[in-house]
């Protein structure tokens, strides 16, 4: 009998789980006073959402009764409410750090996820913590969570005796959804609780399953809104005050509007009349040895905020856009650079967004940068000239991306340049699939690519990318292959380094669904791959992977793994000339790390790695060191220390032809050299409340290419002294950025800020191994820069305004 009983309980259980939940919205007619106190009426007769189910670690259990959360909905034409109770038997312990936006620190979470198509692809998530916190992203089952994506929205949460309260407004301007008469959206609730780790949601999500966004629940109910026009300008107006060591200090005014307008329920279109992004965070640059640019983090909101359409395929890099001039001036005998720019400006920029109720997104971006100017000088004259370094140009993309079946797409996608007058153009053209079983088990991804260059000589040419996987289980595998031309070029509009290859990789992993004795979560992988040049057939990379990342019940992470390059290989891009390489050695690369329980005050994290070669001396080391501390609620100290060291380490260094060899006519310079890097970062916040905070950013970095012996490239890969090379070679970066920020959140969507920064960097061939001569030297020349700015953003509501005017009226 008891037997019986047992599998009853079981079969109840799977059959409950397996099912969506329902939750019925309310109409309401009376104001709703977001005050996180739900003690209005209207709340009293919604119906409730409880019986939350464990997300992790103990996936499947239902939420212990002394941790019940309960949640009710509202709606009207404006938008719907959400009213939260999170009930907590020990409501001291509730952890309440208080933080930015989208940075919730050590406090509490509540969330509600909304995906207004009910076709499990894309949740907008809302979030808001126990200090009262706010944040919000994009979340898609390829890409996770993007938090670059902003929304104006109103909530306010509250501690009580039994717990704490939530309650939010969400205008339908902060959706997408179809123009029915009856909604049916996907929904789902979340609930951390900190302090324990334990994560849980209102529909059960299957951990087994390899998707989270198709296992919501529904929420019906809502029918006959009248969503008003979704209109809204956020003019800005700042203030710069540049200063510097010798140099003239001068203050400029900047203003302008960005526009966002609803053209219905589903698409929307973002505009720039006048760009600013002057208070945007500084790129961390390094001393960059290899034959690839620096690739840098995009930091300016309008090229982030819901972009996830744009992502498809990895075509785009907004970074081009604005970044640095295309084109190299030239120069005749006795010129040099008189003056040039970092970064070409913006003229305007636009975006256009949504879905259809049939499923298909389509996204459009555009954007044009003005003609910039390079001043020439003759340096006997003394004259001076202009030349072109980037014309007036047009960046576009388009996507259009058809989901089906509510867990597959397909994407096509195409990035366009066009310069004006006689420089370059570009065209990539991609398509893009994302294909699932019906019960989410197994996955079929891949893309293929198309470049053109109209330039002097026109290049075309092909990359293609096939993946299978598994996705569900405690036993996961994938296997794929890319091809790549050697004419593949994206990089106008996107980004891409290696070329003329074909690969083949494999991964297989295990993971724990539910918690151990010892474990909370536990991950073990191994991964292969292998990479050949296409026309020799030669290695160009192959390795052979395996690591375990785990988190214990104490909830500290620990996680280490070894890749070994079992064979020598044949590197195609650090000779940097046209069918050259050089032969890298065998090596074994480990690396570990260790993150304790941030719940502490007290926290550390730990980063050791280590790289033998199998070539006499040649090896790497380092190692990041980062303690924190959290004072209070209100302040947090973070520092880091980053070393890395790499010993006989063999680079490029120079070229030049050679007119008496025949044979090898283009002689290929590298150096055998000592490279080391340290680098100091500490940040620090300081919040006076869930609106305002200061925040401190401070980064030193220094690194040097010391070369010990001159070597010449052999046609056959291998490298021979070549002492007759005389010239210094030798590289010494540093550099010094320093952020002090205060920001204010004084309305929804709305945001004053003040920003003090300075800056310095410098290259030299003479290393000063003198840490503190460097970094005094660099803190005190000339090349030290010091901004003060101050900026205010204001978010106007069309419709808002429109009801104060009629109410005066």
């Amino acid at each position: 009998m008891k037997k019986l009983v047992f599998y009853s309980f079981i079969l109840l259980n799977i059959w409950c789980y397996g099912q969506k939940k329902v939750l019925q919205a309310q109409l309401v007619s009376q104001n709703i006073i977001i005050d996180g106190k739900l003690n209005e009426t209207a709340w009293e007769s919604a119906p409730i959402a409880s019986d939350f189910i464990t997300l992790e670690p103990d996936n499947g259990k239902p939420a212990p009764d002394g941790k019940k959360t309960e949640v009710k909905i509202l709606y009207d034409n404006d938008a719907i409410y959400i009213g939260a109770k999170m009930y907590d038997d020990e409501p001291s312990k509730i952890l309440k750090e208080i933080s930015q936006r989208d940075n919730f620190g050590t406090a509490d979470l509540f969330g509600v996820f909304i995906n207004g198509f009910n076709d499990g692809q894309q949740d907008f998530m809302f979030y808001v913590s126990a200090a009262d916190v706010q944040g919000d992203c994009i979340m898609t089952d390829a890409n996770g969570e993007d938090y670059s994506w902003d929304a104006v929205w109103i909530s306010k949460a509250s501690l009580t005796e039994n717990g704490w309260i939530v309650e939010i407004k969400i205008p339908y301007s902060a959706l997408r959804f179809s123009a029915e008469n009856k909604q049916t959206w996907g929904i789902n609730f979340f609930r951390e609780i900190k302090r324990t780790r334990y994560k849980y949601t209102w529909n059960f999500v299957d951990r087994k399953v390899g998707t989270f966004t198709q296992q919501a629940g529904i929420l019906s109910g809502i029918e006959n809104i009248k969503p008003p026009t979704r209109l809204f300008f956020m003019p800005y107006a700042s203030y710069y005050l540049n200063a510097g060591e010798g140099q003239k200090t001068y203050g400029t005014i900047k203003g302008g509007m960005d526009i966002k307008y609803g053209i219905n329920d589903a698409f929307t279109v973002d505009a720039i009349l006048i760009p600013d992004f002057g208070q945007t965070k500084y790129d961390d640059q390094i001393l960059n040895l290899g034959p690839f640019e620096q690739q840098f983090n995009e930091n300016r909101a309008f090229f982030t905020e819901g972009t996830d359409l744009f992502n498809k395929g990895n075509m785009f890099y907004s970074r081009r856009i604005g970044g640095k001039p295309s084109v190299e001036p030239e120069l005749n005998d006795n010129e040099e650079i008189a003056e040039t720019v970092q970064n070409v400006n913006l003229i305007n920029a636009l975006k256009l967004s949504g879905r259809t109720k049939n499923g298909l997104g389509v996204g459009i971006l555009n954007a044009v940068t003005e003609k910039t100017f390079a001043t020439i000088k003759d340096t006997i004259t003394g004259e001076t000239r202009r030349t072109i370094v980037e014309p007036l140009t047009n960046y576009n993309v388009i996507v259009l991306d058809q989901r089906f079946r509510k867990n597959s797409s397909v994407t096509f996608i195409n990035t366009n340049v066009i310069r004006n007058g006689h420089f370059r153009d570009a065209n990539v053209t991609g398509l893009v699939w994302d294909l699932n079983t019906k019960a989410n088990t197994y996955n079929l991804s891949g893309n293929v690519k198309y470049s053109t260059i109209n330039a002097s000589e026109d290049k075309r040419g092909l990359f293609s990318t096939i993946n299978f996987a598994e996705t569900s289980g405690k036993y996961r595998y994938s296997v794929g292959s890319d091809f790549v031309t050697k004419d593949f070029n994206p990089n106008d509009l996107g980004i891409n380094f290696y070329t003329n290859y074909y690969s083949f990789y494999g991964n297989a992993n295990y993971r724990i669904l539910n918690p151990t004795k010892l474990f909370n979560s536990f991950r073990l992988n191994y991964n292969m791959y292998s990479e050949f040049n296409k026309d020799s057939g030669k290695v160009q990379e192959f390795n052979i992977d395996a690591n375990v990342n785990l988190s214990t019940v104490k909830n500290n992470y620990y996680g280490m793994g070894v890749t070994i390059f079992p064979v020598e290989m044949y590197d195609y891009y650090e000779p940097r000339a046209d069918g050259r390489y050089i032969i890298t050695p065998k090596k074994i690369n480990l690396w570990g790390s260790i993150s304790t329980n941030y719940n502490h005050k007290f926290a550390l994290d730990l980063n050791p790695t280590l790289s033998i070669a199998d070539e006499p001396g040649r090896a790497a080391f380092g190692v990041d060191i980062g303690p924190r501390y959290r004072f209070n609620d209100k302040l947090l100290l973070t520092y880091t220390f980053s070393l890395l060291k790499k010993n006989n380490n063999k680079g490029y260094i120079d070229s030049y032809d050679d007119d008496d060899n025949e044979a090898t006519p283009e002689i290929i310079v590298f150096a055998n050299r000592d490279v080391i890097t340290y680098a100091n970062t500490l940040s620090g916040k300081y919040a006076i409340n869930s609106a305002m905070t200061f925040n401190l950013a401070v980064r030193q970095y220094w690194s040097s290419a010391e070369n010990k012996n001159i070597l010449q490239l052999d046609s056959d890969g291998r490298l021979d002294p070549y002492p007759q090379y005389t010239e210094n070679k030798n590289s010494s970066f540093y550099s010094w950025n320093a952020d002090l920020s205060y920001s204010w959140w004084f309305a929804p969507g709305s945001q004053l800020s003040a920003l003090y920064r300075n800056n310095a960097s410098n290259f030299e061939r003479v290393i000063d191994k003198d840490f503190k001569r460097n970094v005094t030297n660099l803190l005190t020349n000339d090349a030290l820069k010091h901004i003060f700015s101050v900026s205010v953003k204001y978010f106007i509501d069309y419709n808002a305004v429109k009801n104060k005017i009629r109410k005066r009226a």
